[in-house]
């Protein structure tokens, strides 16, 4: 770190200790200041920058504080982010309650934006009530889906419904792939059928699945 903007950093990691574990990541030339994993502020040629969401901004203009200009390509941009002055340094707890209302309003954006665009039930196979039963699984959108893969998810769904068919497995992986479960690529579904024979189904009932299901065995 360049000398002005290490002051700068320890100064903003006393400040907004209350906040929660302060860690740095490079940002915009400088160092983003995150709050358990939450940027909230950036720090750049020793000056510190508070984000605005939409519903802050109005606030910070309000103050009187100025956006953050970054050079991009030799082309300048106006960011969203705000000037802390030095008077606004010398009212810690306001400047502390500025960056709190920050953290709480940029978590909720990240949570509405993970809800509209990460809706399950905008995949292909998944419906409404597939949907409610990925949530009480603990999968609560497509992010977690994915990180999870189709066994992983299909075995977690199994501890809520013990009865589900190997087609809610292919129907796993075939949104997560973009297809419909009929159409999901037949080694892609042989590894799927292989695996579930393998893992899911009882002893008892190996005989009479030696060979491997049609769709037509599935339970709906």
């Amino acid at each position: 770190m360049k000398g002005r903007s290490a002051e700068r950093v320890a100064q903003a990691k006393v400040c907004f200790a209350a906040l929660g574990g302060i860690t740095t990541r490079s940002q915009f030339g400088g160092y983003g200041l995150l709050a358990d994993g939450t940027m909230f502020a950036v720090i750049a040629e020793g000056e510190l920058y508070l984000r605005a969401t939409e519903s802050l901004e109005p606030v910070f203009r309000g103050r009187g504080m100025v956006n953050m200009t970054y050079l991009k390509r030799g082309a300048p941009m106006t960011m969203r982010y705000y000037w802390v002055d030095e008077s606004l340094w010398q009212e810690n707890r306001e400047l502390l309650s500025l960056a709190w209302q920050v953290v709480c309003e940029t978590r909720k954006e990240v949570t509405l934006k993970t809800r509209s665009n990460g809706r399950l039930k905008e995949l292909p196979n998944i419906d409404v009530s597939m949907e409610r039963l990925l949530w009480r699984a603990g999968i609560q959108n497509i992010y977690e889906l994915r990180l999870l893969g189709a066994r992983r998810s299909y075995l977690k769904l199994l501890q809520q419904q013990p009865t589900l068919s190997v087609k809610v497995l292919i129907s796993l992986a075939g949104a997560m792939a973009g297809y419909h479960h009929a159409a999901l690529p037949s080694t892609q579904r042989e590894a799927l059928l292989e695996w579930f024979e393998e893992t899911i189904v009882p002893p008892c009932l190996e005989p009479r699945l030696a060979k491997r299901p049609s769709f037509a065995l599935f339970n709906e």
